[in-house]
């Protein structure tokens, strides 16, 4: 079954505000198995509205509206449906009511601005808003479905977790949808798609496998559909186990993981220390580290050592190697990683010292050269990167993929 979302407001279109309604929708209809074709995202004017919605009813059984429902005259989406399906605003008692309350509440008196919130179209199923005062509106005509909800993401949210999606699942009944997201990294997506030609060719008919790709990190999405949820569950078990056999070097995690949160994970179950030295990535690695609840357990602490001196005084940095291998490269990184992992006394360390851009490149060190280096009682080793010319996604990427080599000497000091 497929849905359209229509987001109505000129601050959408002028980006002065993000469009985050469209896409927790389009997270919640998945989940009960409705699958959301299209998103639209139209002005506040009277015949765009229109427009949209014909269009999406011709191609739809269900069509979610946002925005419009505000009690300014600028406000017009309740009008225009009423319009579009050929009938009248009547004013409803139990949402003035709600109006009323909600006003009193806040110290406010009813004017004729709030009380046009209770109008709503003829024989409109009516959602009480208990989250604000303009209610939700369910119009069905020949089996095809118009929901208009506020913009107000908190309403949003509010209506559609209590009334619209059971609605939804009451009305048209949709399939069971299943998804399991495998996280993978140090691969580019064309060679990991390589990596998986068997594996996707093998695939049942009730599953199909998406690339979701975020440097460094790509998802890799497994969705199942039919109608029984444990047939689905116990297929989808089976596929997961394979996928993780075929690529196991580069999965590390599954759904809403991050990196930082399955490191800090493996160095507490452990009872194991870390302690960083940045360079390029100015502290990001820090802040990765420490937005995990719970991360003072194991992280100790950063240098944050953006200039040779301070890596020579603070890390122990030879003069020499920053003299004739540079601050970026494979001895400086080894050196520092040791050196603040003696000096917080942890059992881990990592060290970053690179060229993040978008200037300071060379013939021998482009724009991207970036070196890494991990310290632990089993020694340092260095690993050198290569990535492009954005000085934001480099910062990221590297500081994700240093936690990515941390994750792998974990595993191999077991």
């Amino acid at each position: 079954m497929n849905a359209e979302i229509i987001s109505i407001g000129d601050e959408l279109l002028i980006g002065q505000t993000v469009n985050t309604n469209a896409s927790w929708m389009g997270q919640e209809m998945s989940r009960i198995g409705v699958d959301v074709s299209r998103v639209t995202v139209i002005s506040d004017k009277e015949d765009e509205i229109i427009s949209a919605l014909e269009g999406a009813r011709d191609r739809v059984d269900l069509v979610l509206i946002t925005g419009g429902l505000g009690p300014t005259r600028d406000d017009i989406t309740k009008i225009t449906i009423a319009k579009h399906f050929g009938t009248k605003l009547v004013e409803n008692s139990e949402v003035l009511e709600n109006v009323k309350n909600r006003l009193k509440a806040r110290g406010k008196e009813l004017n004729e601005l709030n009380r046009r919130q209770a109008l709503v179209p003829d024989r409109a199923r009516v959602f009480m808003n208990n989250w604000g005062t303009a209610p939700g509106m369910w119009c069905d005509r020949d089996n095809k479905v118009v929901v208009s909800m506020p913009g107000v993401p908190t309403e949003m949210k509010g209506l559609m977790k209590e009334y619209v999606l059971p609605a939804i699942v009451e009305k048209f009944s949709p399939p069971v949808i299943i998804h399991r997201t495998i996280l993978t990294t140090g691969v580019i997506e064309a060679e990991l798609a390589d990596l998986l030609k068997n594996f996707e060719d093998e695939l049942p008919g009730e599953i199909k496998l998406a690339y979701l790709p975020s440097a460094p990190v790509i998802k890799l999405r497994l969705s199942a559909r039919g109608k029984d949820r444990k047939k689905l569950e116990t297929i989808l078990d089976k596929q997961e186990d394979k996928l993780n056999k075929t690529i196991p070097d580069l999965v590390f995690g599954r759904e809403t993981e991050s990196m930082e949160q399955i490191v800090g994970d493996m160095l507490r179950k452990r009872n194991m220390t870390l302690s960083t030295a940045e360079s390029c990535t100015g502290g990001n690695i820090s802040h990765l580290i420490t937005s995990v609840p719970g991360s003072s357990e194991y992280y100790v602490g950063s240098v944050v050592a953006y200039s040779n001196k301070i890596k020579i005084n603070s890390l122990g940095v030879d003069a020499k190697v920053l003299d004739n291998q540079g601050a970026v490269s494979k001895e400086a990184v080894m050196q520092m990683a040791v050196g603040v992992k003696r000096q917080m006394e942890t059992d881990f360390s990592i060290a970053v010292s690179g060229i993040a851009g978008p200037d300071g490149g060379t013939e021998d060190k482009p724009v991207g050269t970036v070196w890494i280096g991990i310290a632990s009682e089993r020694g340092a080793y260095a690993y050198r990167l290569s990535l492009g010319n954005d000085r934001a996604a480099n910062i990221h990427m590297a500081s994700v993929i240093s936690l990515n080599l941390l994750r792998k000497s974990i595993l191999k000091s077991d």
